[in-house]
């Protein structure tokens, strides 16, 4: 007996030994691939929870510098403090500041830093199609090693699903062609995962799932060395049309037309056995290609209607979601979206089974604090991919830790980002995710001023000045829960203009004259600065604001014209916009993520035949453009508009040429075009099908997906000196039009 007992405290004390040493060796392995010529001077040792949470420490001993954490993603974050704070270095999707000093500073004093939350959950069904479609593994272990120095310990984890549905469909008389059809093509696998369509975009490749089930699995194996807890899929009865086939008998049930536009989807009854049958072979293929880690997303009827909205149907909707689920693994915990969230679901589950992500951070009151249920406070910043530079910081600072302070502020239990897409604002993602590390709101201004000095590597005074005013302007309180201050140039052409997407916005909720100061500034540390690339991002960036702001008066002018019928000042109008766009193209072509090239060049290298690579460009094509189906009712078209190199000027402007030509051939009298007269998509945007001129303009549209021109895919032009050039061009035209 004392032998066993002998041998079970060996066998524990050997387990956490290799625990250590696999927190150890990851977490050098992040520091080697960021910080190549310096891991040297670093040294990693693992030190317990606190009070079963997450934290790290930093301190110097000797010539090394000592990150302490309690798994991988506690030691990466104090690896980014101390690049941050001490060697003013900095980590971002939009440039990078890691040039280092030859000796790296000491820390003067121990740094502690305790989480004050547990769960900081990461991504959006939608940013895994609007950013990530076409990622290679290459691109997804920057991103990781990104989530782990920016604290994130809960991934979204939905690459090489495809896999698991192939697998799971095989063994329900679904044979492979079949399958391949009701998988969507990469650019929409989002709204499959999340159940709203099926096909569009198909048939999928086999060496698309193939591929992408490898690539789950490396992003899946390197998530968890640095001690993140993905989560995986639950099953909540989504299934393809052709099931109705194979199982007659079965209650499969159509539900709505996803935005009116696609083909409706089904939903097996929950009460049918075959619901759990699928459920647990759901499960069982998914752990078999990707393990567990027993957190599950269980989002049924997201965005859409339920085949029934009786209390009793949905709870057994609810019920029997969490029998397979935990049936299946005893230890299953469902993260549930409150996007489209319903009661009588959530209610069936445990209360310690279940965690609800307020996507926005702003549903807690609505659900009556979310009837005491763990959740975390999320920050949903981008809808789309759509480019614009702005953002609610202070909001952002301190939601998440009022909600902690506020007696009606529920259980909360963690953070999240959940924006529809990335590779934007970076001072918003730096200072949500911050927040982890920090046990009440920072002083804003100060963390601004912070931020900028590291993402620089030094502040002079027209950086600190350009900032100040991106505090009281684009990044300040005025700016709402969640900006989308959109360009007209991306407009579907009209006279009076609304909405660039149904559910976009046009207004400016600062100053857009002052804006322009801030380009003056930035201007200013331009002989300091020149070198930084994360410097010529942000010039770029905020000029770029500044021409979006200006083409809404620009197009006022165009309409004011019209209206007066005096076509030369319309041909002057029209002009001037279309010279704004290429201005616009020019500048944006300066920078890689602005460029269409790029993304069309990474769909393509997915392909293995010259028709995969069709397929992809022309999902990729479509997404940022129409979208959907060419149907009467489709109103998902410039959902996904970005202002990119390439599609200003192959894709935007012709539309407004061709608008532009059309109003100067109207007639005089009641045969003159107006819009009152047209028939409308949401947000009173021109149908695809509004009148002749539209219809024939909206099979350009769908034309212009099936392209084969090519954009360039690196940038072109030195920022500096095009941005100069574009301020003294535009600045008079913008003081003219603010009279």
């Amino acid at each position: 007996m004392k032998l066993r007992l002998i041998l079970c405290c060996l066998l524990l004390s050997l387990g956490s030994i290799w625990a250590k040493d696999d927190v150890r060796k990851a977490s050098e392995a992040l520091i080697k691939r960021v910080i190549p010529e310096k891991a040297a001077s670093f040294k990693v040792e693992t030190i317990q929870a606190e009070d079963g949470k997450d934290r790290f420490e930093i301190e110097s001993k000797g010539s090394k510098i000592i990150l302490r954490g309690n798994n991988g993603v506690s030691v990466a974050s104090a690896l980014y403090h101390y690049l941050k704070y001490y060697c003013n270095a900095h980590m971002s999707w939009n440039g990078d500041n890691l040039n280092l000093p030859s000796r790296l500073p000491k820390v003067p004093e121990k740094v502690a830093c305790p989480t004050a939350f547990d769960h900081r959950v990461y991504l959006n069904y939608c940013t895994v199609s609007y950013t990530m479609a076409w990622w290679d593994w290459e691109r997804w272990q920057r991103e990781i090693d990104w989530m782990a120095m920016h604290g994130i310990n809960m991934p979204l984890a939905v690459i090489g699903q495809e896999a698991v549905w192939q697998n799971t469909l095989r063994r329900f008389k679904m044979n492979d062609d079949e399958i391949r059809t009701f998988l969507v093509g990469p650019a929409f696998q989002a709204w499959q995962w999340m159940t709203n369509i099926e096909t569009y975009g198909g048939p999928l490749p086999q060496s698309w799932i193939d591929s992408h089930k490898e690539l789950g699995q490396q992003i899946l194996e390197r998530q968890r060395e640095l001690g993140m807890t993905p989560i995986l899929q639950s099953f909540t009865g989504f299934v393809p049309i052709k099931l109705k086939e194979k199982y007659p008998e079965a209650r499969i049930k159509d539900k709505n037309r996803w935005c009116n536009a696609f083909t409706a989807t089904v939903q097996l009854d929950p009460l049918d056995p075959l619901f759990k049958e699928m459920g647990q072979a759901f499960l069982e293929e998914q752990q078999k290609l990707y393990g567990t880690n027993h957190i599950y997303a269980a989002d049924p009827f997201h965005e859409g209607a339920a085949p029934s909205n009786e209390k009793s149907y949905l709870e057994a909707v609810g019920k029997v979601i969490w029998e397979v689920a935990s049936g299946f693994d005893p230890e299953a915990i469902i993260a549930m979206q409150t996007w489209s969230l319903r009661e009588a679901i959530a209610r069936t589950f445990p209360q310690d089974r279940l965690l609800l992500l307020d996507l926005g951070g702003w549903n807690v009151e609505k659900f009556d604090s979310f009837w005491n249920y763990p959740y975390v406070a999320g920050v949903l910043h981008n809808y789309g991919g759509r480019v614009y530079m702005g953002g609610n910081l202070p909001l952002y600072a301190k939601n998440a830790h009022e909600l902690k302070k506020n007696p009606k502020g529920g259980n909360i239990q963690g953070i999240g980002l959940f924006p529809e897409a990335i590779e934007h604002n970076p001072v918003v993602y730096e200072l949500s995710t911050e927040i982890t590390w920090m046990q009440d709101a920072p002083v804003l201004e100060q963390w601004v001023m912070d931020y900028a000095r590291a993402r620089y590597g030094k502040l002079p005074q027209g950086a600190e000045q350009g900032w100040r005013v991106l505090l009281e302007t684009v990044y300040s309180d005025k700016a709402g829960r969640l900006p989308s201050t959109e360009s007209v140039m991306c407009a579907r052409p009209a006279l009076n203009i609304q909405k660039v997407a149904a559910n976009g916005d046009l207004s400016r909720p600062y100053s857009t004259s002052r804006l322009w100061d801030a380009v003056n500034y930035f201007l200013q540390a331009s002989d300091d600065l020149k070198a930084s690339d994360t410097y010529r991002y942000d010039l770029v960036d905020v000029m770029r604001q500044c021409l979006s702001d200006l083409s809404l008066p620009l197009q006022k002018q165009i309409t004011k014209a019209y209206q007066s019928g005096d076509n030369e000042k319309l041909q002057q109008a029209g002009d001037q916009f279309l010279t704004l766009i290429d201005d616009f193209d020019r500048l944006l072509g300066t920078r890689s993520t602005f460029l269409l090239g790029k993304w069309i060049k990474e769909a393509r290298q997915w392909g293995t035949t010259d028709e995969e690579k069709d397929l992809y460009e022309w999902n990729a094509r479509t997404l940022v453009t129409v979208w959907g189906p060419k149907h009467p009712s489709a109103h998902l078209f410039e959902y996904s508009n970005r202002q990119w190199a390439g599609l200003m000027k192959s894709y935007y402007k012709p539309r407004w040429e061709k608008f532009i030509s059309y109003l100067k051939v109207q007639p005089k009298g009641e045969w003159r075009y107006d819009e009152q007269y047209i028939r409308k998509s949401l947000a009173e945007r021109p149908a695809l099908d509004a009148s002749d001129f539209y219809t024939r303009l909206t099979n350009w549209e769908y034309e212009w997906a099936f392209n084969k021109e090519t954009y360039p895919d690196t940038p072109q032009g030195n920022e500096i000196e095009i941005v100069k050039e574009l301020y003294a061009k535009w600045l008079p035209v913008m003081k003219q039009v603010s009279k």
